[in-house]
């Protein structure tokens, strides 16, 4: 256990029967009649953006972000340099957060508009089990619809929505106050009990106001632009927008920690942020290149977590699971495949603190609807300090879903967010301005990719067909495949269950796609425009 400060009991108004259960279930953080004093359990708070990638914080030397909340969190704890999401989309990604499991070990719930499958029970439930108060704001567990799956709750706790900004922000921006929501948690969490709450941030996912980074006095100039997009006006303002959400974003994680602290509950609660995948450009989100799982990362619990460090320790968001369990005192079910953080978070070492920590392990199958019958485009990729092996089970399909089939998103390359970037890259005549860029944002990707990411960070030159690096690329291989077998992923004995999984978009034009809905309600939704993107 990691909470040596003892607890002090408050009066508790529990019926006889509530007391039983709490008994039976063994609250870790009540003692037992006649025992010592427990001890104190810690809060949770986990922080999670949408879409954002691992180096845009100030932390990490951005300069077109500010970004103080996440630095302080880095600066009075620890901050990963290899933080990794199990997967670049949005569900699949919170699935894994949520079950401590890989997205080929968790059935729908590895796809985008998935359900959580009743055999994974998420470590909220266990919390709540052990007696935590829990709930969030803002975008939680999706999208998708968690109930067939047969989960007995909710994957979170409840839900405080219902506070808004005022005055409203712009239209892009969530009109829902994130941290006067976590004040209304507050005030309703029973005395004495410790909380895990869920601040899901809606930014940075698209759509954005067209412009506002620059209107909110960022510089252009500022921006480097990767190789692999054309580095133009347009796109540097599209990047800055996108800035423009992280601050928010920060800016209610300031709040919360301001509240924290006010009411003497910070320093005993365990600040995670982080991000679900990476930003929504191409080449980036749904995709395996560290754009797009690659996350910013930072924990901060004093008198537990040595601060100030920086670590150089592969982190999965599967680890999440088991690290919040530890912490709680709570048994780590062995279904979880994550590993617990806390060997690296406790250490007073910075650099490399495990030596076994030294690999990702991601993966995609299916994020928008954007192939004929539902098709997947399959990837399974390892990263190392020194080099990525992605594997293309599909290469002969478009990584992007394509320009002939019209998706849910009501485009083609549906895979690609609707964007002033992607309008810009889809012109023909941009095309052939730019068709570096636009082959390795949109082109076809053969069966196996290497890069050296050390010479080589925005990974953009294939050596998979490089004699010289034949033996790197098949040992690579047979260490990623060695896992897969190891976790049981379907997709390296050839089976596909993806494609059969249902896609459970029920708003706009997407639902045309969704099984479940009758007949009338798919061709109802035929008529609709395209979503506001979840």
């Amino acid at each position: 256990m990691y909470f040596p400060m003892p607890l002090t009991r408050t009066k508790m108004f529990l019926v006889p029967a509530l007391l039983l259960a709490i008994a039976v279930a063994g609250v870790p953080w009540l003692p037992a009649a006649g025992a010592p004093a427990a001890r104190r359990a810690p809060n949770i708070l986990f922080a999670i953006s949408d879409d954002q990638s691992w180096e845009h914080t100030g932390a990490a030397g951005c300069t077109f972000v500010r970004t103080p909340a996440f630095d302080r969190v880095a600066r009075e704890g620890v901050r990963f340099v290899h933080s990794f999401a199990a997967s670049p989309s949005c569900t699949p990604s919170r699935s894994a957060v949520l079950t401590g499991r890989h997205i080929w070990q968790i059935g729908e719930g590895g796809v985008l508009y998935g359900t959580m499958p009743k055999e994974y029970p998420p470590f909220t439930h266990l919390l709540q089990d052990a007696g935590y108060h829990t709930g969030f704001t803002g975008k939680g567990w999706g999208p998708g619809e968690w109930e067939p799956g047969g989960l007995p709750r909710h994957p979170i706790g409840r839900e405080y929505n219902r506070k808004l900004m005022n005055p409203v922000p712009p239209v892009a921006i969530d009109p829902r106050d994130y941290a006067a929501n976590f004040d209304a948690f507050l005030e309703e969490r029973p005395a004495g009990r410790p909380f895990f709450f869920w601040f899901g941030a809606t930014e940075p996912h698209r759509v954005y106001e067209d412009g506002a980074g620059v209107r909110h006095g960022k510089k252009t100039s500022h921006v480097k632009v990767p190789s692999y997009w054309p580095d133009t006006d347009l796109v540097r303002s599209d990047i800055l927008d996108y800035a423009d959400e992280i601050d928010w974003f920060d800016s209610h994680l300031a709040r919360m920690l301001a509240k924290l602290e006010a009411i003497g509950e910070l320093d005993n609660t365990i600040v995670v942020v982080t991000s679900d995948n990476g930003m929504p450009f191409p080449r980036a989100k749904v995709n395996l290149y560290d754009p797009g799982v690659r996350m910013p990362l930072a924990i901060r619990w004093p008198k537990h977590i040595p601060a100030g460090r920086v670590v150089d320790d592969f982190a999965s968001h599967l680890d999440f699971a088991p690290t919040f369990l530890e912490a709680a005192g709570i048994a780590i079910p062995p279904r979880i495949t994550g590993r617990s953080l806390m060997p690296v978070l406790t250490s007073t070492k910075s650099g490399r603190v495990d030596p076994t920590r030294n690999a990702a392990y991601t993966a995609l199958e299916r994020h928008t609807w954007c192939r004929p019958d539902g098709g997947t485009y399959p990837i399974r990729a390892l990263r190392t300090d020194d080099f990525l092996y992605l594997r293309n089970f599909a290469p002969d399909r478009w990584p992007t879903g394509g320009p002939d089939f019209i998706s849910s998103n009501k485009t083609p390359h549906g895979d690609v967010d609707g964007a002033p970037i992607k309008t810009f890259m889809e012109d023909p005549a941009n095309q052939r301005k730019y068709p570096v860029q636009f082959a390795l944002c949109y082109g076809k990707r053969p069966l196996e990719e290497l890069y050296d990411v050390r010479k080589d960070p925005d990974q953009v030159h294939n050596l998979a067909a490089d004699p010289a690096y034949r033996a790197v690329r098949e040992k690579l291989w047979a260490q990623l495949r060695d896992y897969l077998e190891k976790t049981g992923d379907p997709r390296l004995a050839g089976r596909d269950p993806w494609q059969g999984y249902a896609y459970r978009q029920t708003v706009g034009f997407g639902a045309t796609f969704n099984r479940t809905l009758s007949e009338a309600e798919r061709d109802a939704a035929a008529g609709r425009a395209a979503h506001k993107p979840q």
